[in-house]
């Protein structure tokens, strides 16, 4: 008698986003060891800004060490071990990153790039440039290259009609202003920072403007001017983790006295 297999075929069902307060650090890593066979719909426009060896080492949200060199990057709401394709709105230059981390900190950046990504998207000679990011699938071989910190496969630059569409998408450009439940957690830093208090890292203080400023140029600061004094401080930070993270990197760059600050 022959036996009929019946196989039912449908649809990948829509992925909500994870929001970065439902980000368990203390979970077990999340590693590429598959390739998503469905991939979240994502797909926006923003700003890029990177991150090198002042992270290097650090552990990410997905568990494993921060490598600079490889091409990964900070994402709120991509799912971590998941791919998304990022083009450079002034050269059309598109490259796969591995999403293994959350942020940015900034409240004006749509991702954070390591450093060998803005590297290879020819951005790494900038503070923030303009980005398309769209969430995207990765062959099994594409994903075992970023998984050992190496590139993928070359990505077709993007044609000049679609580079002027993203464009006049930017144009529009809201940047994303997200509150996370964190700050209702964070012991480490003031309970006002809940709602829409402003956090800032505050790396050191200088009687010499010209000091102070060149400190702020090499950690892409600013500059706060009062009585005399000139503060450096990095931020405005999304989430009280985030300035965390930023506080605790300047103390290894030599700055222990880096505290995070919150203003009204």
């Amino acid at each position: 008698m022959a036996l009929l297999l019946l196989t039912a075929c449908g649809g990948a069902p829509s992925v909500p986003l994870t929001p970065a307060a439902a980000v368990d650090r203390a979970a077990a890593p999340v590693l590429p060891t598959a390739v998503p066979a469905a991939p979240v719909r994502y797909d926006a426009v923003g700003y890029a800004s990177w991150y090198g060896e002042e992270l290097a080492g650090n552990d990410t949200a997905s568990g494993g060490a921060f490598d600079p060199g490889a091409i990964t990057a900070a994402h709120r709401t991509l799912p971590l071990g998941s791919f998304a394709e990022v083009t450079s709105l002034d050269s059309g230059r598109t490259i796969l990153v591995l999403v293994n981390d959350r942020g940015p900190g900034r409240l004006d950046r749509e991702i954070d790039l390591s450093r060998g990504a803005a590297q290879a998207l020819g951005t790494s000679n900038r503070a923030m440039a303009p980005v398309r990011v769209r969430a995207s699938a990765a062959t099994a071989a594409d994903a075992a290259s970023l998984a050992a910190g190496r590139s993928a496969n070359a990505r077709l630059d993007a044609p000049a009609a679609l580079l002027a569409s993203l464009r006049a998408r930017l144009s529009t450009y809201t940047p994303p202003i997200q509150r996370t439940a964190d700050a209702r957690r964070s012991p480490r830093v003031a309970r006002a920072a809940i709602g829409v208090d402003t956090l800032l890292v505050q790396v050191a203080a200088f009687s010499n403007a010209a000091r102070a400023q060149a400190l702020a140029d090499r950690l892409r600061g600013s500059v706060t001017a009062e009585g005399g004094v000139y503060r450096v401080r990095l931020g405005p930070f999304v989430d009280p983790v985030s300035a965390e993270r930023a506080r605790d990197a300047a103390a290894r760059r030599g700055y222990g006295d880096a505290t995070i600050v919150v203003e009204p």
